[in-house]
């Protein structure tokens, strides 16, 4: 069949089939690897290379370019393609939360991507009281880096992101500020930062251990240093704030990291406020555009900041650009950790 033929659609118009979508969808996003695409998908190699010449041949253009068996690269047709393949996937999985809503308010699945520090310090009352207001929701719990978990809500693999990095570079992602933040300084009790003033000088002169940059604001750190036009000596990164605290007690440097992962009952180190070094931080939680959200995920929203409400999430979602999203948190306080 030539590609190109509008005789070609006329002659089947109803053949699509959402699964070809998904398929080209995934092929797109696995970099046009067909063997990670079935693996993710759980069915053969053959079946989507048939599905998605099929689909090719219905629309009489080529989506993939190919040498041999390999695809090599997304024709200028096919990008187009794959973008509204995206969008209609989306609103078959608003089909059916939208069905769910109405067939049972208070069940359903919730899949949350976070960081670690955000899980590990600061999400599990709040997760422990949706739980017990919504004990037939299943939650799943995803980490990984900012970027990383950007890109799952995006795609559809999570439902809301919580992170302080990162989130900003996708346009498809709605943003909403939750709270601000800073950093302390942990030492081994005794080290000689604890006494006399806590400065950008002082702390440059000492080994440092803090997070993996693009991690839980670490940009904020870099900044607040090249300001000063100093040069911070950063000998270890981690993205998990035990880790760092677990270095800094084996006398590698000091430590940098968020308040919240001060554990007050820590013997072997002392906390040093940093909030006067550093600028504060906002973690926001984010969902994609064109979204429908459940009202146990609204609830969950509630949870996380009673600003956060039904009215005002929908009005994000449903603003014309970021910055009028934004404009309706402009009178909000938000607190400060």
């Amino acid at each position: 069949m030539r590609y190109g033929s509008k005789q070609a659609i006329a002659r089947n118009p109803s053949a699509m089939k959402l699964q070809q979508l998904r398929y080209v969808w995934e092929v797109a996003r696995h970099g046009l690897n067909i063997s990670a695409t079935a693996e993710s998908l759980y069915t053969s190699q053959p079946g989507v290379s048939k599905q998605i010449r099929l689909l090719e041949d219905e629309l009489g253009v080529q989506i993939f370019a190919r040498s041999g068996k390999h695809l090599t690269h997304i024709t200028p047709a096919g990008k187009t393609i794959v973008e509204m393949a995206g969008h209609i996937l989306v609103e078959a999985g608003n089909i059916k939360r939208a069905a769910q809503e109405y067939r049972d308010e208070k069940r359903g699945g919730l899949a949350i991507a976070t960081t670690h520090t955000q899980a590990r310090y600061w999400l599990p009352m709040r997760i422990a009281a949706f739980m017990q207001r919504y004990p037939e929701v299943h939650l799943q719990m995803h980490q990984g880096s900012p970027k990383q978990i950007a890109e799952m809500a995006v795609q559809g693999e999570a439902d809301v992101v919580i992170a302080t990095e990162a989130l900003e570079l996708y346009e498809e992602l709605v943003m909403l500020p939750i709270y601000h933040w800073n950093r302390s300084i942990v030492v081994p009790r005794g080290h000689p930062l604890a006494t006399g003033p806590l400065t950008l000088e002082r702390l440059a002169d000492y080994p440092l251990v803090t997070y993996v940059a693009g991690f839980t604001g670490r940009s904020q750190l870099d900044r607040a240093f090249e300001a000063r036009h100093l040069r911070p000596n950063v000998v270890f990164t981690a993205s998990d704030a035990d880790v760092i605290k677990c270095y800094v007690k084996l006398g590698l440097g000091v430590g940098v990291v968020a308040n919240m992962a001060v554990d007050a009952e820590e013997s072997a180190l002392q906390a040093l406020d940093a909030s006067h070094l550093f600028p504060t931080s906002t973690t926001r939680i984010a969902l994609r555009r064109r979204t429908f959200v459940r009202r146990f995920v609204y609830d969950f929203f509630q949870l996380l900041g009673p600003h956060l409400s039904h009215e005002r999430v929908e009005a994000a979602l449903n603003a014309r650009s970021r910055e009028e999203a934004e404009a309706l948190f402009a009178d909000v306080k938000l607190p400060v950790l």
